[in-house]
């Protein structure tokens, strides 16, 4: 059985959609068979009953028992997340569960899987605490912000409901720190407006209003996320993949490793510098992609606790059309790297060797992975710890992030000043002079340090993503976007 491909099975009465090595992205969605879902009633989804399933799930299937406080008292909590994160409260203790349980919609996170769909401006935002400044990291080309002028190194200096109610971003972040700029940005609803003054890397500054609207997200950008750059005669294969949560990502990743393929690319720059994770099953076509040459090895193993151990899994390569052999391997990281980007990367350490570095700043450090379990009369998904991944060598404790496994990392900063996949652009510099001279440029990267993006016009650097402290689904996998 394989948990990335294929179902599982449970023994508690509601629908179970596991989701794997990522930031606490949905895998593959297992859903056990025709359990009848209850009438919502009041007492379906009173909160005590609620909690009451949120306990059911942990007690049976969390990765760490032993880890798992069940003296909580659950009438001391309003909601369910606070509950969830008492429960789970000693395993975060030892950095192995940095928020990865939680609950959310399912309608919500299956748009999101299904159609790549999210409501809101469409920007990834960065900020800077010691300046007071708020950035946009990244911008998508299907939402409302772009064909206003909003793209990346692009500086917000204020926002408002209206031209008359705009208020400055320093004077904000002085006041409240970034959770002031979230409140002002507003929720996801469609329709949602406000107004904004943004600065563009030549200076220019322009009052915008843009409203929120839904939108198709695309795992990668064709304007950027998918090139082949020509390194001084050497062909070097660029992917900047935005998320594994999205099933259409597949038709991408194919197209773009058959153009290498075709080019006769043998060494990539895989940029997943703001990639939060996602679908397992995505980790694994990519892992595909990219063994040519290993079909019939070990990708990676997925191990859950003891008393489940028999859904244990070794998903191997398995042939794939357009399929590389990558001989040298850069991954571009960055705080924002979790879940099955760092997945897909630890794979690959024992089959690139010294020829593989991370490059940037050490990721977040997440090497486990989510099932989901249904409340379908309340729109409830309990996102819970339920396995770990290994590589072939059974190498996978980077709770601390990957540059604490990586044979070889190259501290770079995240220059917003330059388009990603600009082979001038910090981190892509870095990453193509690895490849070319090994390490020889390289300062490594600090176990857990993290350097920040560079902001335009400065060498200041970003310090975070900017990132609600309860994020929606689609946050979750793709941090810091509005």
């Amino acid at each position: 059985m394989s948990i990335g491909r294929n179902f599982l099975s449970t023994t508690l009465a509601f629908s179970l959609v596991a989701c794997g090595g990522g930031e606490a992205a949905p895998i593959a969605g297992p859903n056990p068979g025709p359990t009848p879902t209850p009438t919502a009633t009041t007492a379906t989804c009173s909160l005590s009953a609620r909690q009451d399933f949120a306990f059911a799930v942990l007690d049976e299937w969390y990765l760490f028992p032993d880890l798992l406080d069940r003296t909580v008292n659950k009438a001391s909590h309003t909601t369910v997340q606070s509950y969830l994160d008492a429960l789970v409260a000693p395993a975060r203790a030892q950095n192995k569960d940095k928020g990865f349980t939680f609950i959310t919609s399912i309608q919500a996170e299956n748009d999101l899987i299904n159609n790549g769909s999210s409501a809101g401006f469409g920007i990834r935002l960065g900020y800077d605490t010691a300046n007071n400044r708020v950035f946009i990291l990244e911008a998508f080309e299907n939402a409302p912000a772009f064909p206003q002028g909003f793209d990346r190194g692009v500086e917000i200096i204020s926002v408002g409901l209206n031209a008359a109610g705009l208020e400055s971003i320093s004077s904000i972040m002085a006041a409240e720190g970034p959770q002031g700029v979230i409140n002002r940005l507003g929720d996801s609803t469609p329709g949602l407006q406000r107004t904004f003054v943004i600065r563009q890397l030549n200076g220019t500054e322009t009052q915008v209003t843009v409203s929120k609207a839904d939108f198709s997200m695309d795992a990668v950008s064709d304007r950027y996320g998918a090139q082949v750059i020509n390194d001084g005669g050497k062909l070097v294969g660029y992917l900047n993949l935005r998320t594994f949560i999205i099933a259409d990502a597949a038709n991408d990743l194919r197209a773009a490793f058959q153009d290498f393929r075709n080019q006769g690319v043998t060494e990539v720059i895989l940029d997943f510098r703001y990639n939060g994770g996602g679908l397992v099953s995505i980790a694994e076509l990519m892992g595909d992609l990219m063994g040519n040459g290993n079909v019939g090895n070990v990708f990676s193993r997925t191990v859950l606790r003891q008393s489940k151990s028999s859904e244990n899994d070794t998903e191997l390569f398995q042939t794939e059309g357009g399929s590389i052999q990558p001989t040298k391997i850069a991954i571009i990281g960055r705080a924002g790297t979790a879940s099955a980007s760092e997945l897909v990367a630890n794979a690959f350490i024992p089959y690139v060797g010294n020829n593989m570095a991370l490059v940037g700043s050490n990721t977040s450090g997440k090497p486990v992975g989510q099932f989901g379990f249904d409340l379908d009369a309340c729109d409830d998904r309990i996102r819970a710890v339920t396995f770990k991944t290994e590589n072939v060598d059974g190498d996978g404790e980077y709770f601390d992030g990957l540059a604490n496994v990586f044979p070889n990392t190259c501290r770079a900063n995240d220059d917003i000043g330059r388009q990603l996949g600009d082979p001038d652009e910090a981190s892509v510099a870095k990453a193509l002079d690895f490849l070319r001279t090994g390490t020889a440029s390289c300062t490594p990267i600090a176990g857990g340090g993290v350097q920040g993006t560079q902001s335009a016009g400065s060498r200041a650097p970003e310090k975070a993503l900017l990132q609600p402290d309860n994020p929606s689904a689609i946050q979750r996998e793709m941090p810091g976007l509005f």
